[in-house]
């Protein structure tokens, strides 16, 4: 598990966010449409702390089950996404698909 700076808006970033977003509209934080090692994109949805229970499996969440269904999505598209709750799992997970 990576540590490091944790991933949280402030309430005046999350305010932002709520209003400028259409009701209903997901998508990934971070989006790469750059294609590398055998896939089309990468896709990061940044969050606060894991969204995994220790034995692996998903917390229980309907936002959580949504987002999880995109990326599986996706994943079936080749596109490479995954969850990442610290910036230092993100730039890694960047670097990863960048090599």
């Amino acid at each position: 598990m990576s540590t490091g700076i944790p991933l949280k808006m402030n309430e005046k970033q999350a305010l932002r966010n709520a209003m400028i977003q259409k009701r209903g509209f997901q998508v990934s934080d971070i989006v790469i449409f750059e294609p590398r090692n055998g896939y089309n994109g990468l896709f990061i949805e940044l969050k606060v702390e894991t969204p995994y229970k220790q034995n692996g499996e998903l917390k229980k969440s309907d936002h959580l089950e949504g987002q999880e269904n995109t990326m599986k999505d996706l994943r079936e598209r080749n596109y490479k996404a995954e969850f990442a709750w610290s910036l230092e799992m993100a730039k890694e997970m960047i670097d990863k698909y960048f090599e």
